[in-house]
C-alpha cells in the first residue's frame, strides 16, 4: 500500500472553481496526514484564496502556476491543441512526471478524457479508457462503467471494462470476488445485441466472478458489485437516475408542504428524511474514475460543492493507496496467460 501521497488538483476547472477546490483541499490535508495537495492554476488567485481560507502556511498545501484554463464548453481537440499550459494539462503533466500520484478535475469531461489519454497513455492491453463510479444500492453501492467515454463498444471493450471494474471494486472495497454483471435487456441467453452476447462468452470463459446478465433494475438492487455496459447506455442510465432522484425529492417536498397538517408530519419525520437524504446524497458518491490510463485521474462533477469535491479527492487517495493501474495490468496479464494456456 502506497503512503505519502501527492494529489494534483485542476483548481480552475468546473463551474465553481476556487470556491470549492480550496476548502475541499484543506479538508483533505486535515483528514489525511500522509497526503499533500498541489493546487494547479492561476498563482495569484490561488494564493489569495488559500490566504482567505487561513491556510497560507499549511505545509502540505502547495501551489503550482498554470496560465490557462479549459472552458466547460470548449472542444476537446481545441483544449488539447491550444491549452498546453492549462490547469488541467499541467496537473496531468505532474502525474506523468511522477510529481503527483493522481489528478482530480471538475473540468470539461471530454477535454479531460482526451488530454488524459494523450498525456498519460493507455495501460498495455487496454484499448480505451472508461468512466466508472459507484452508485447507491439496497445493499451498499454498485460500481458501474462505462458512463459516457465510449459510445460504441465491441465485445472485447466490454470485457476490458469488466476486468477494470472488477479490479477497482476489489481494491477499494476489499472484495476479492466482486460479482460482475453485463447490462442487458433480459437475463436469458438469447437476449441482447451481438456485442453483448459475445462479451458474455468472453466473460464466461475468462472471468470466474462473472455473474451473468444484469437488467436495469439490478443497478440499485445490489445483486451485482459491478455492472458493465457501453458508454451510451451507461450515460443514459446515469442521467435517468439523476432525474428520477430529483423528481422523487421534489414530490416528497411538495407533499410535506401541502398544508399545515403535512408540515407537522414533516417535522415528526425529519430524522427519517435526513437519514434517507444521506443514503442517496449524490455528493457522497462524487468522483468518477477514468480507468485504463497509465495514471490515476478522477473526474468530479462540474457543479460539485466542497463536500462533494473532497469525496472525489478521497477516491483518488484510495486508488493511489491500492495502486489500481498496476492491479489492472497484472490482472489483464494473468487473463492473457490463462487464455493462451487453454
Amino acid at each position: 500500500m502506497i503512503h505519502d501521497i501527492t494529489i494534483a488538483l485542476d483548481a480552475m476547472g468546473g463551474d465553481t472553481g476556487l470556491d470549492v477546490v480550496v476548502p475541499a483541499s484543506i479538508t483533505a490535508v486535515d483528514q489525511y496526514p500522509d497526503v499533500q495537495i498541489i493546487l494547479v492554476g492561476d498563482e495569484a488567485k490561488l494564493t489569495a484564496a488559500v490566504a482567505a481560507a487561513g491556510a497560507s502556511t499549511h505545509p502540505r498545501l502547495k501551489i503550482h502556476h498554470a496560465s490557462q484554463q479549459v472552458g466547460m464548453d470548449e472542444a476537446p481537440s481545441a483544449a488539447l491543441r491550444n491549452k498546453k499550459d492549462s490547469s488541467m494539462r499541467v496537473a496531468l503533466d505532474l502525474v506523468k512526471d511522477g510529481v503527483a500520484h493522481a489528478c482530480v478535475s471538475a473540468g470539461n469531461t471530454g477535454a479531460l478524457m482526451a488530454t488524459s489519454r494523450f498525456v498519460l497513455k493507455m495501460l498495455p492491453g487496454i484499448d480505451r479508457p472508461a468512466i466508472c463510479t459507484s452508485l447507491p444500492s439496497m445493499t451498499g453501492h454498485t460500481w458501474m462503467l462505462d458512463l459516457g467515454a465510449n459510445v460504441d463498444c465491441n465485445a472485447e471493450h466490454l470485457f476490458q471494462f469488466s476486468l477494470m471494474g472488477s479490479v477497482l471494486a476489489g481494491a477499494v472495497d476489499g472484495n476479492e470476488h466482486p460479482r460482475v454483471g453485463l447490462l442487458n435487456i433480459g437475463e436469458e441467453e438469447i437476449k441482447g445485441n451481438e456485442q453483448v452476447k459475445v462479451a458474455a462468452q468472453l466473460l464466461l470463459a475468462g472471468m470466474p466472478n462473472y455473474a451473468g446478465y444484469a437488467e436495469g433494475d439490478d443497478i440499485y438492487k445490489g445483486a451485482f458489485d459491478v455492472i458493465v455496459c457501453d458508454g451510451f447506455v451507461g450515460n443514459v442510465s446515469l442521467k435517468t437516475s439523476e432525474g428520477l432522484a430529483r423528481m422523487i425529492a421534489e414530490f416528497i417536498k411538495l407533499e410535506f408542504t401541502r398544508n399545515l397538517f403535512t408540515r407537522l408530519v414533516a417535522l415528526l419525520a425529519m430524522p427519517v428524511l435526513k437519514a434517507f437524504r444521506r443514503r442517496i446524497d449524490p455528493r457522497a458518491y462524487n468522483g468518477a474514475s477514468l480507468l485504463g490510463l497509465r495514471g490515476i485521474v478522477i473526474k468530479s462533477h462540474g457543479g460539485a460543492d466542497a463536500f462533494a469535491f473532497a469525496n472525489a479527492i478521497k477516491v483518488a487517495i484510495l486508488e493511489v493507496r491500492e495502486n489500481v493501474p498496476e492491479r489492472i495490468t497484472t490482472q489483464l496479464r494473468s487473463y492473457k496467460e490463462n487464455r493462451q494456456a487453454i
